[in-house]
């Protein structure tokens, strides 16, 4: 799910450094549903370039060239891409190791999920503190997970 600006403005108002990340896999999936079928699979290729480009200046490229090659077709989605720029783009001010992470609601989707299992089983909590240890055990879970999955990468923690 995208922030909305509401959201946006709160986690501004209320950490004035912070940047605001647009999942990128949302952004493709809404873009993709204005593309007719025939042309999904090429379409999806040019776009990939953007955001697997090595900075925010060749993702700049990959975009005008997305927009030069489709545009007389889905100028709908290229606008979609434009309009968001800059807070799709905000993880190339990361290293390469991280920005999939950053760049995709995955990592927090996962999270939630595994909160879910441990919790939708369950009509009710007898306590407040029976939820947050269900809750505990979710995220432990998922941290150890993550943790094997950063050490993969390189990223121990």
């Amino acid at each position: 799910m995208q922030p909305s600006l509401i959201d946006k403005v709160e986690i501004i108002d209320t950490i004035p450094q912070s940047t605001t990340q647009i999942c990128v896999v949302h952004q493709i999936r809404n873009t993709s549903k204005y593309v007719v079928w025939k042309d999904k699979k090429k379409f999806a290729k040019d776009m990939k370039e953007i955001y697997t480009a090595p900075n925010r200046q060749m993702a700049q490229i990959a975009l005008d060239e997305l927009d030069k090659q489709w545009n007389h077709k889905y100028s709908y989605a290229i606008k979609s891409w434009r309009t968001n720029w800059d807070e799709l783009t905000a993880f190339f001010d990361f290293p390469m190791e991280i920005r999939k992470i950053i760049y995709t609601t995955n990592l927090i989707e996962n999270l939630n999920g595994k909160i879910r299992k441990y919790t939708k089983n369950k009509l009710s909590f007898p306590t407040d503190e029976a939820v947050m240890k269900s809750a505990f055990l979710a995220i432990n879970e998922a941290t150890k997970k993550m943790d094997n999955a950063f050490s993969r990468l390189g990223l121990n923690t």
